[in-house]
């Protein structure tokens, strides 16, 4: 090797650059990002067996109520209105487009079944994380860097069984009884949108409402809220326990990232899991 090769590898070991970067760094890239996923998926399923583990502990049932009047019944209104909406909307579109058919007597079976099944889980889920899931990171995050949960442990209280446990209770208790209020007030709002305001036949509508929903099509749509509380508390209640944690960021800070990671993972979860567990119930 002559001395102009030796001074060049030397140059390009000092500079830190190799040739099989450029083929392997995307690779690299991608590969760090499956690893920490999977760890954080590994941390958060033990995190809820846990919790979960904690729940039927003496005197949690009073926290677990204080939680479902946190949780669902502060809730209710906003299912209300975007409920309403939700419905009147769905009706409007779908009643124009079953015009032009000549099928507008389906309008009730349409609206109803678009509820139950797919729109009423989801979006009740979606909005009790805007509103409650949110507000959930958010304290337990603080609680975390303001050195509180320390103190639990300190006085030999177990902060996963007084924090965690009842919130994942509450919510799998919350869920379908705010989806079930979600698809009710939605059906009537399609009732309002489709028979009061375009003059479809309100015997007709809830005829169509009445005979095409089973059995099966709610309690699927209770399996998905089920499955959506679980998902919704976990992520939330993880991301603010272990706030302190992050690289990126401390302090107060921290917490509002862990409380925006926590609204965006948990909504595209909840999107994931609601195509997932369709595929297994149909």
């Amino acid at each position: 090797m002559t001395l102009d090769e030796n001074s060049q590898k030397l140059s390009e070991t000092k500079a830190g650059w190799q040739p099989g970067l450029i083929l392997t760094g995307p690779f690299a890239i991608f590969g760090r990002a499956a690893i920490r996923w999977t760890n954080h998926l590994g941390a958060s399923a033990v995190f809820l067996f846990l919790a979960c583990l904690k729940i039927f502990r003496p005197k949690q049932l009073t926290k677990i109520v204080q939680q479902i009047y946190y949780v669902g019944a502060r809730s209710t209104m906003i299912i209300i209105l975007v409920g309403l909406f939700t419905g009147m909307v769905l009706s409007l579109q779908s009643y124009y487009t079953l015009v032009k058919v000549g099928a507008q007597g389906a309008l009730g079976t349409l609206v109803a079944l678009s509820l139950v099944r797919e729109l009423g889980p989801v979006l009740t889920a979606i909005m009790i994380t805007a509103r409650a899931g949110s507000a959930i990171t958010a304290e337990i995050g603080i609680q975390r860097i303001s050195e509180q949960i320390d103190a639990l442990d300190t006085m030999r209280i177990d902060p996963l069984g007084y924090l965690v446990s009842p919130r994942i209770a509450a919510a799998v208790i919350s869920f379908p009884l705010l989806t079930a209020l979600f698809d009710l007030i939605g059906i009537i709002g399609g009732y309002i949108s489709g028979v009061i305001l375009l003059g479809a036949n309100a015997g007709t509508y809830l005829f169509r409402v009445q005979s095409s929903m089973e059995m099966k099509d709610v309690t699927d749509g209770f399996v998905k809220a089920v499955v959506f509380a679980v998902i919704v508390s976990t992520v939330c209640c993880y991301q603010g326990y272990f706030a302190h944690l992050r690289t990126d960021s401390h302090g107060a800070k921290a917490v509002g990232l862990a409380t925006t990671s926590a609204v965006v993972f948990s909504c595209v979860l909840i999107l994931v899991a609601d195509y997932i567990v369709t595929s297994l119930l149909i």
